[in-house]
């Protein structure tokens, strides 16, 4: 499935791949399902497609363009598929709608450059998930591709997106271990928001 809705938001799904393999992971212990929607992809779909379904999905749903995002969510990095990011979020643009993206924050890593000038305009808002408040807790909770350096490049992130995206966030899940106030106290200094999300 591409497109999905949740709190009448529409969440699309353009990727399964993913530069980290978290040991939290509800896509493994969920099967691929999220809330009655299976998000395992046969391909990555093409924009034409993103736009397609989720469009029929907006107009189906309590979508409200002063309450609901069109959010880059799925079981997957979707800043791995970048310049399709970039068109399917300058078509919703467009025609008003508030664009979100929640991320591991490892695109910079990925792309091997800093992509987030490439987001003004399209992107209204960024969670980054965090989950641990060192490097060391990062890299084992969740298995990052690029180890070690992943969690210094994270907060980078965070820093680079806040000249380009009104609005920034770093996220993170109560796990066993995780020290939540100091990952809030890593957001306030870097100046963003902090949202502690729940464990499902």
């Amino acid at each position: 499935m591409i497109a999905y809705s949740y709190k009448n938001n529409v969440y699309l799904n353009i990727t399964n791949r993913c530069t980290m393999n978290c040991t939290y992971c509800i896509r493994t212990k969920w099967n691929w399902g999220y809330r009655g929607n299976n998000l395992r992809l046969k391909k990555e779909p093409t924009v034409k497609e993103i736009i397609k379904e989720s469009e029929t999905l907006r107009k189906k749903i309590a979508f409200s363009p002063l309450t609901s995002d069109i959010v880059f969510c799925g079981y997957g990095e979707p800043l791995i598929r970048l310049e399709t990011v970039k068109k399917v979020a300058a078509y919703y643009k467009k025609i008003g709608l508030n664009v979100r993206i929640n991320t591991n924050g490892q695109a910079n890593l990925y792309h091997g450059k800093n992509i987030c000038p490439e987001l003004k305009g399209l992107i209204d808002k960024i969670c980054i998930s965090l989950n641990a408040e060192n490097a060391v807790k990062y890299k084992n909770v969740n298995r990052p591709r690029y180890g070690l350096k992943s969690f210094n490049a994270v907060l980078t992130f965070a820093k680079e997106c806040k000249k380009y995206i009104k609005d920034v966030s770093i996220t993170s899940v109560k796990l066993e271990g995780t020290d939540i106030n100091k990952c809030r106290q890593i957001a306030k200094k870097i100046g963003v928001k902090f949202v502690e999300r729940p464990f499902l």
